[in-house]
């Protein structure tokens, strides 16, 4: 009997079969490991000033709240946290990368509704959803996410070899490739010096026009090397495609047009006493975003030459009238909040 079981055992070792199972079990940890960072590279998201951003709305069970760009989730869920049980969300976002990774996260709250939408049309929607006014508050987090910097293949950070795309909405036609390739040089020029306060604009946009007549430009990586090229060597803490990267992207996603309209629309949307709160990342939409809560919490606007004064009673109420900003930790485990300014004000309108 032991003849027969030692044969067998010795079968075994020699086998295929006991030498891949072997392997597997060496192989665990790496495997484990690799699906670990597959997970970590399907989304990735950090959430900026994210107490500040939340406890601004300062959260009632039994109100209405709108998360107007998703994300990964984080304001979201302190949202959700704070206005349980009867308080409702409705959370817009356009990215399905953003969507998919929220919905997981969020699945345990059935008061919150995920609209797969472009925040600019929140009207529409509200409106479909039986919304008449926002009760509670609106946040809005804008600009680009980690997750879609860090994504390559979404073509939005210079430092990786990807298509020209940078369009939140996957499902959209025009990309960065048709800005680069089809944009007039004037009109290259324009949107470098607006968008990114470019000050190379000009040179930048004769060259990309010099060179597509050759050939199409076509990825991130041709378009940074150009950029670098044909600029000086200037002494900088930022990359020199950083400012044209951020002028191409505004101009795909229509951000600050998008921002704008967006902020009137929900001035209407707001129910006395709401509140509306926004994270902004660069000059351009912090001044769009100032300059539209100081016009809207003025009480007059007329000429210094009339008399009488006729214009209605202000919207809005500035809660801060400085940005808040992140705190040094978080900028320490984030570098890129740093940057993030947040404004808040409320409803004063009946």
């Amino acid at each position: 009997m032991w003849y027969y079981f030692s044969n067998l055992t010795m079968y075994l070792i020699k086998s295929d079969t006991f030498r891949w199972l072997l392997q597997l079990r060496a192989d665990t940890p790496r495997l484990l490991f690799s699906c670990y960072n597959s997970f970590m590279e399907e989304f990735t998201h950090y959430t900026v000033m994210k107490n500040e951003a939340v406890d601004a709305l300062e959260c009632k069970s039994g109100k209405i709240y709108v998360d107007c760009t998703l994300g990964g989730g984080g304001h979201s869920g302190l949202i959700l946290s704070r206005i349980q049980p009867d308080g409702k969300l409705i959370a817009f976002d356009v990215d399905e990368d953003a969507i998919k990774a929220a919905s997981e996260r969020l699945k345990d709250y059935n008061n919150l509704t995920i609209v797969k939408n472009s925040y600019t049309n929140i009207k529409k929607v509200l409106h479909e959803l039986g919304i008449q006014k926002i009760t509670g508050g609106v946040l809005f987090d804008l600009g680009a996410s980690y997750h879609q910097f860090h994504k390559g293949e979404r073509g939005f950070s210079f430092s990786k070899e990807a298509p020209l795309d940078m369009r939140f909405n996957q499902d959209a036609d025009f990309s960065a490739y048709d800005v680069v390739n089809t944009y007039s040089e004037q009109d290259l020029v324009r949107i470098f010096s607006e968008y990114g306060e470019e000050r190379f604009s000009k040179r930048i946009a004769k060259k990309i026009v010099e060179q597509r007549n050759v050939k199409k430009l076509e990825t991130t990586t041709e378009l940074a090397d150009l950029i670098v090229n044909c600029t000086p060597h200037v002494k900088s803490s930022i990359h020199p495609a950083t400012r044209v990267f951020q002028a191409i992207r505004i101009e795909v996603n229509q951000e600050l047009t998008n921002v704008k309209n967006t902020l009137n629309d929900v001035l209407d949307l707001l129910d006395f006493g709401a509140i509306i709160s926004v994270i902004s990342f660069h000059s351009l939409e912090d001044r769009l975003v100032k300059h539209l809560f100081k016009y809207h919490s003025q009480r007059c606007h007329c000429d210094k030459s009339q008399m009488i004064c006729h214009c209605p009673p202000p919207i809005l109420e500035l809660v801060n009238k400085k940005p808040i900003t992140a705190g040094d930790e978080e900028i320490k485990i984030n570098p890129p909040s740093r940057s993030a300014k947040l404004r808040i004000a409320r409803c004063i309108r009946h």
